[in-house]
């Protein structure tokens, strides 16, 4: 008797501990990474959640079309110990430039030259790899720039990795998007008119669940001071290198630090929105031609979006607690 109950209490613990490892969010991150750099803390709280063991990587794509954004992003996946991540390249109608102050060159020179000049494959093509090998309504999509990448998906035709086309083939295998995008209940928003027509279509066509990170959350955290000012990191990061030399050149004069658009998607996108904010919902996100937007609580398609719960500061500390993150070094 003593054996068959620790055999079904073993089988219980294994069953338990499966079913925790099959519903770590599977991420595929999408970012343009370059025109601001919250992107930087953003792909490093990412990189935090997953060495903790709450959610993997699948993926992460450009949706900049500036030659030097994929580029970065290895900079950021090769220090976090993930340079087997795959890369794409958004299509060549998405928006191409990047800051003022050149810091992604800057930081690729200075981390990674021999990467500079790198060819990478589609992000379309990335995106339809990975979610044709992965379990059905089991992958999340965070984006935290332009939707440029997620409209030549939907447009997408079946090829060798599915006999889908674009619709189909998110319909089947992602879960929900996260996205950094919009402003509540109205407004016109950076990420979603500087490609106007991609997000247009998309966030009219797209089939599955979006949770929406507007512009007013992340304005209203602060971060990046202690990542900039900590003595205690490897002196080879490229994260404190960013976050120190953008707080003092991105804009016209020095700040103390930067607001927190993208992190608090990706934040969300792996744990619990309503541990940190409230989830105002279902209802339907409006886009006109031109890229403003507007909410409809009475339509439900199901969207919702973040609104502040807490003092604006316990999440900054949380965020910048996840920024802080020290990979080893082997």
């Amino acid at each position: 008797m003593k054996t068959l109950f620790a055999f079904l209490l073993i089988s219980c613990l294994s069953s338990s501990i499966y079913a925790q490892k099959v519903e770590r969010p599977l991420i595929i991150f999408d970012t343009d990474m370059g025109p601001d750099y919250d992107d930087v803390g953003a792909i490093a709280i990412l990189h935090a959640l997953e060495a903790n063991g709450e959610c993997e990587i699948l993926a992460t794509v450009a949706s900049d079309a500036h030659p030097d954004i994929a580029p970065t992003i290895e900079v950021f996946n090769t220090y976090f110990g993930r340079k087997d991540i795959p890369i794409g390249i958004a299509p060549s109608s998405a928006p191409n430039f990047t800051a003022g102050n050149n810091w992604n060159e800057k930081l690729i020179d200075k981390f990674q030259p021999e990467i500079k000049n790198k060819t990478y494959p589609d992000a379309v093509d990335v995106y339809r790899k990975v979610l044709s090998e992965q379990p059905d309504q089991s992958v999340t999509i965070v984006s935290v720039g332009f939707i440029s990448n997620l409209a030549a998906l939907l447009d997408s035709e079946p090829d060798d990795y599915s006999d889908l086309n674009g619709l189909e083939l998110v319909e089947k295998k992602v879960k929900k998007w996260v996205a950094m995008a919009g402003s509540f209940p109205e407004g016109k928003e950076f990420n979603v008119f500087k490609d106007a027509p991609a997000s247009y279509s998309t966030f009219q066509n797209w089939p599955t669940p979006i949770l929406f990170s507007g512009f007013e959350i992340g304005s209203k955290i602060m971060t990046g001071n202690k990542v900039a000012k900590e003595k205690n990191i490897n002196k080879a990061c490229p994260i404190q290198w960013a976050y120190e030399y953008n707080l003092k050149t991105y804009a016209k004069k020095e700040v103390k630090n930067r607001a927190s658009w993208d992190q608090t998607a990706v934040l969300c996108a792996v744990r619990n929105p309503s541990d940190y904010f409230y989830v105002n919902g279902p209802g339907a996100f409006l886009i006109e031609e031109n890229g403003s937007n507007n909410w409809d609580p009475d339509t439900d398609n199901q969207h919702t979006f973040l609104v502040h719960k807490y003092p604006y500061q316990v999440i900054a500390d949380e965020i910048e607690s996840l920024m802080l993150y020290k990979p080893s070094m082997k």
